[in-house]
């Protein structure tokens, strides 16, 4: 019998969180998966640590400074070595690549996407900012040129999962969870004074910062609603959003006979990773399996997005459409950065997103080329 051959990955971002987690998982499927690139902005070290234990084809570090370093450690190794934006957006059309996971944080992200899609590789998508600041264009593209875009944000690897076999039936609503975050329950006086050590504590996932802020903030979630309505072809009314503090049940899909499909598991990112890569199969695991009796109460609450106003900002801009959602991911990526440096408080960061989407022009059929110019115009406005 001839062997399967191996999907060959490049995983874009492969120091920070997502990253480091799918090279467990391409390790534990060694028999089905295989690392061809690893990037990295700045992490030089790890980016270094990964290439000599999983031997990729070839590794980019974005950051041009340390191409020198990346070089001589790797110099022995067999391994190509390439360095800044450019590199990163063109590595991606390697002959060699089955498929790209986009694991970049924020807007960075865009560019190699679209790069991947138009030399025709599925992608693995992490980084949900892509869809959030160019949807409409993002997944225009993917469909002229037959590529798949498989979630790997563990709520729409749910959704995906829950359609699987019903392709032909229509959704009449999704339900994202939501764990809450830190500071669920709490009020806008208490969070006036939280600290970034607070907001970092997510009490069911271990993330990096940014996701884990943006979690905490709800803005998160707000950028799960924006990137389901591309991935999953739907109108910001069919997608609702609800408290699930657990975290066991990870998105539901309503059908149009109000018969409802929910994915449940521990909170592992592993997972939907390795379905996202290993799809259309189910790669078998040793992932930790979920028992019933752990958790004999499963509960449920509204969001409070009048004390997280991130959510219901992140609505308003879906809502307008064009280049708001863009404006929003902009605005939020710089707010946070500022937080996590102790310039501003906890609620500012919803307060310059505001003050971004009222002042930003906005552009109801934005280019490619007007989405890069919001971005970098939003977020000279929230820093200067």
């Amino acid at each position: 019998m001839e062997q399967e051959q191996k999907k060959r990955i490049a995983i874009l971002g492969s120091t920070g969180s997502i990253g480091t987690q799918a090279l467990e998982v391409i390790e534990e499927q060694s028999h089905a998966l295989q690392v061809e690139v690893l990037t990295a902005h700045s992490n030089a070290a790890l980016l270094i640590q990964q290439a000599i234990k999983y031997k990729p084809n070839t590794v980019v570090i974005g950051n041009e400074a340390m191409y020198k370093d990346v070089k001589e450690a790797l110099w022995n190794h067999d391994i190509k070595v390439y360095a800044g934006k450019a590199a990163l957006a063109q590595i991606v059309e390697s002959t060699e690549v089955d498929m790209v996971l986009t694991a970049l944080v924020g807007a960075a992200g865009l560019e190699p996407t679209i790069n991947a899609i138009k030399a025709k590789k599925h992608i693995a998508l992490a980084n949900k900012e892509t869809l959030v600041v160019a949807g409409e264009l993002v997944t225009q593209l993917a469909r002229e040129n037959e590529v798949n875009i498989y979630p790997v944000d563990s709520e729409h690897s749910a959704i995906f999962q829950c359609m699987a076999g019903e392709w032909h039936n229509a959704i009449e609503k999704i339900y994202l969870t939501a764990s809450g975050g830190p500071f669920r329950g709490k009020d806008k006086t208490y969070l006036a004074q939280v600290k970034k050590e607070q907001a970092l504590k997510h009490p069911n996932w271990t993330m990096g910062a940014k996701i884990t802020i943006d979690s905490a903030t709800l803005f998160n979630k707000g950028l799960e609603v924006i990137e389901a309505r591309w991935l999953f072809h739907l109108q910001p009314n069919q997608i609702d959003v609800v408290v699930h503090p657990q975290s066991i049940i990870h998105s539901i899909v309503q059908y149009a006979d109000g018969s409802m499909k929910a994915q449940m598991g521990l909170p592992d990112m592993k997972l939907p990773i390795q379905y996202a890569l290993g799809y259309p199969k189910r790669l078998p695991s040793n992932f930790p399996r979920f028992n019933f009796l752990d958790y004999p109460t499963l509960t449920f609450e509204a969001p409070d997005k009048a004390t997280f106003r991130g959510l219901q900002l992140a609505y308003d801009a879906m809502q307008q459409g064009g280049n708001m959602p863009c404006i929003l991911n902009a605005a939020n990526e710089e707010a946070v950065q500022l937080f996590l440096q102790d310039k501003i408080g906890f609620l500012d960061i919803a307060n310059m997103v505001e003050e971004a989407m009222n002042h930003v022009p906005h552009i109801c059929t934005p280019t490619l080329e007007d989405y890069i110019e919001t971005d970098r115009r939003t977020r000279e406005m929230v820093t200067n």
